[in-house]
């Protein structure tokens, strides 16, 4: 037998009304009662008739949160963060994997299931500014992360720029001068940006920029970081130093020192990008780039909000907050 609102009313121990404005994103609810709804939502695997529900609001209450992967700790803990603040505002959040595969990011784009959601947040990784710009679904969007976006589209980040010339002008500071980068793989993207701010800070230091010292990667994934560092220490004059464009790439860089015989930091410094919980437990602890994800999640929301409620906003790009967390692994214990 389905579920009706009124078993979840009754699971909740509140009224059926008050649960009807949990359901419909009434907002003058207290926090309490309304965890206690979406609770009872989970718990009894509630779903709206939604047909129904849009005929009678125009929306649906369901936000879509489209990812290129989940096995990274970084997106993992961006949807956990996403799921749990778009819940407390009366949201269902559905999520979508993509795999970075570009025939899955055009379907998100098209908006195939559309009619069932009120918005869609979406990570891309392979589509292109120009297709994005054709796109014809009217459905709100708020994109995420570090690429070029075409106008039109609000856009949150972190300046991964500024961010990664952070990074590189830090090992500048601690003496390193032959500085290498990991994670260089495409002309677009959270690569592109991130390479640029290195290398704006190598030029800035008055230091060359050795090609022999960029080595692109598959993937992000620990053990492209660590295929990648074997290769630069087979080099005739290896690293002192190495930014690898995300944590996992760092983690996988610091085992292939280890075993090798390399010690980090005294022979070459490591530092990452996104503060991963993974990097606060290594050995060294990881120097990174932190991004302040609950900015970034309550700026989606806000913006997703103002779209699905029409409200007149200005269309926004979005760069967040974010520190340099110094650790061992570039300045020792």
């Amino acid at each position: 037998m389905a579920v009706r609102l009124r078993d979840v009313a009754e699971r909740a121990g509140v009224s059926l009304k008050t649960a009807s404005n949990v359901i419909n994103n009434y907002q003058h609810v207290k926090a309490s009662t309304r965890e206690k709804v979406t609770r009872a939502i989970a718990e009894l695997g509630y779903r709206p008739n939604l047909s129904a529900r849009q005929l009678k609001y125009g929306r649906s209450g369901f936000l879509a949160l489209a990812l290129p992967h989940l096995d990274s700790p970084y997106f993992s803990e961006l949807a956990s963060m996403f799921s749990s603040a778009a819940v407390a505002k009366g949201f269902i959040p559905l999520l979508d994997i993509t795999n970075a595969d570009i025939e899955a990011e055009r379907l998100v784009l098209s908006g195939v299931q559309s009619h069932m959601i009120d918005a869609v947040v979406f990570s891309p990784l392979t589509l292109t500014a120009e297709e994005i710009a054709a796109r014809q679904d009217t459905v709100p969007m708020v994109l995420l992360g570090e690429r070029a976006v075409p106008s039109g589209y609000n856009h949150v980040a972190v300046d991964s720029v500024s961010a990664a010339r952070a990074v590189t002008q830090h090992l500048v500071g601690l003496g390193r001068r032959r500085i290498a980068a990991i994670g260089r793989e495409s002309a677009q993207g959270t690569a592109s940006v991130r390479l640029d701010g290195h290398l704006a800070a190598l030029e800035e230091a008055g230091l060359p920029n050795d090609e022999t010292l960029i080595v692109g990667v598959p993937n992000y994934e620990r053990s492209a970081g660590y295929a990648a560092m074997e290769q630069l220490l087979a080099l005739p004059e290896p690293p002192d130093a190495v930014f690898c464009f995300n944590d996992l790439l760092a983690i996988g860089a610091m085992r292939a020192c280890a075993d090798a015989g390399v010690r980090v930091p005294e022979d070459v410094a490591v530092a990452g990008f996104d503060d991963i919980a993974e990097g606060r437990y290594s050995t060294p602890r990881l120097t990174t780039v932190r991004p302040d994800m609950e900015q970034l999640v309550g700026e989606v929301l806000r913006l997703l909000q103002g779209l699905i409620e029409r409200t007149p906003v200005d269309v926004e790009d979005v760069n967040v907050d974010w520190s340099l967390e110094v650790r061992e692994s570039t300045v020792g214990r």
